[in-house]
Order: structure tokens, then sequence, then C-alpha cells
């Protein structure tokens, strides 16, 4: 789906299907540097089992034009604008990394308009390594590196992608390497900075990884301890990129979640 958001030209993934107000709908937040087919799986079966879906790329990632916004708040108020173009009134928000910091503040933002969110490697605070930043500052290619390898488990190298003939590692490469300058910076930057005020109220589930590097499982407790209700998924084999690392997994912590 092309639309039009606050000027520029802005992509979210729809299952190949059209808008239905009837239907629920639930959108897809990608992490830094990424984009919508990180949720490959998981936004096509939705998309094919009763609800609109908009697995999104957020400014300057994939199909949406740049520049890249610098804060959470920022990328928030951009994700209603785009509802607001696609004609959607109220949503559930499934959100990876970045894109779950994101959704904790679209749910703290306009309640009214999030009916639930999915939480997935994530953690308050988000804090990015010194090392990690300047390098991504510099848009030097070992920022690359570090994303790759810290965003998965240790198996993942010893072809431990779960699709025959896929190579785990050489696909978020080839996301990241594509970037233009600063915005892999601008994501990282934007999860280091943010700090979660508390109050959400709507349902809430975190998907974590017992092998995460990035945001291990127990970089979630305070968010935990913050959202009443919250329930939480651990997935054992899986690190940070569990929507790839562990997708039926993921797949199915979201269905009883959603349904």
């Amino acid at each position: 789906m092309k639309l039009e958001v606050e000027g520029k030209a802005a992509f979210a993934y729809a299952a190949n299907h059209a808008f239905d107000a009837g239907k629920p709908t639930v959108v897809f937040l990608h992490g830094a540097g990424l984009d919508h087919s990180s949720f490959g799986l998981q936004s096509r079966y939705f998309g094919y089992h009763g609800r609109n879906v908009l697995a999104v790329d957020l400014p300057a990632h994939g199909r949406s034009q740049g520049p890249a916004l610098t804060s959470i708040g920022e990328i928030a108020r951009w994700l209603f604008s785009l509802l607001a173009a696609a004609g959607v009134q109220k949503a559930s928000i499934v959100g990876h990394s970045l894109g779950s910091l994101v959704a904790l503040e679209c749910a703290l933002r306009q309640p009214a308009r999030v009916n639930r969110i999915a939480l997935l490697g994530t953690a308050s605070p988000m804090k990015v390594s010194a090392e990690f930043l300047d390098a991504a500052k510099r848009d030097d290619h070992a920022a690359f590196d570090m994303h790759t390898i810290w965003g998965h488990a240790p198996r993942v190298p010893l072809g431990g992608d779960p699709n025959p003939g896929m190579w785990m590692f050489g696909d978020t490469q080839a996301r990241l390497e594509r970037l233009g300058p600063g915005v892999l910076y601008a994501d990282l930057k934007a999860c280091n900075d943010y700090e979660f005020a508390g109050g959400v109220q709507c349902p809430t589930l975190f998907v974590l990884g017992r092998r995460d590097m990035m945001t291990p499982p127990r970089a979630a407790s305070g968010l935990q301890e913050r959202i009443p209700g919250a329930r939480t998924v651990l997935i054992e084999a899986s690190g940070h990129s569990l929507m790839v690392e562990a997708p039926d997994a993921t797949l199915d912590a979201l269905i009883e979640f959603l349904a």
C-alpha cells in the first residue's frame, strides 16, 4: 500500500488485501535499520486470516521516503498520521525493538486509538553502547556488523535459519547496507534516548528471546512491572530477531494474544 504521509511517500505491506473498515487492523513496526519484511510470516498470516495488516516502512527505510525521524515521539506522531491516511481509526500494534518503543509511546499518547500492543525484543531503558552509536554515526560498516552479530543468537552463523536456503546474517546485512547516511544512527539514538513514562493501560504482550544479546529478558523487567496485567512469552531458542529466528513460535504467541 502506497500512502502520502506528511507530504512524503510512505509504504506499508498490506498482505495484498484492500483495506476493509469492518475488519480489525494490526500494525507491524520494524526495528532499527530494518523494514517491513522483518515481519514477513506474521503479517502475511494475519492479512489472510481476517485482519487488515499494515507492516510499515518507517521514514527513510525500505520504500518510505526520508528523512529518518530522530525520536520515538516523532515516529509515534508520524504513525498516527499514516493510520489517518490509511483510514484506520483504531489498531493493535506489534513492534520489534525500536518499533516496540513506538508502540509504547502510541499507547500513551492516544490510548483510544490503540487496542493492544505486543512488544518483541524490548527493554527500558534501551541503551545502546557508545561504540555502536559512534560507528553508526560515522556510517562505518562495523555498525552493520555489530547489528547483525548481536541481533541474532550465536547459533545463527551455523545454519540456524529455519527457512532452507536462506542466510539470516546476509539478509540483515543487505537491508542495512541499503540505508541512507545517518539512518541507522538516528534509529539507535532514538532508542538510546527514550524514557518510558509509564501509564500504559491496554492489554500488553512481551515476546522475549532467551538468547537475546541486545535486549536480554532481564532488561524488560522494568517495563513488565509498570504495565498492569502484561503477559510474557519467553522463546528459548531465539535471540533478538525473534520474527525470523523463531517465526512460528512468535506467530503462535501473536495469534493467541490478538485472538
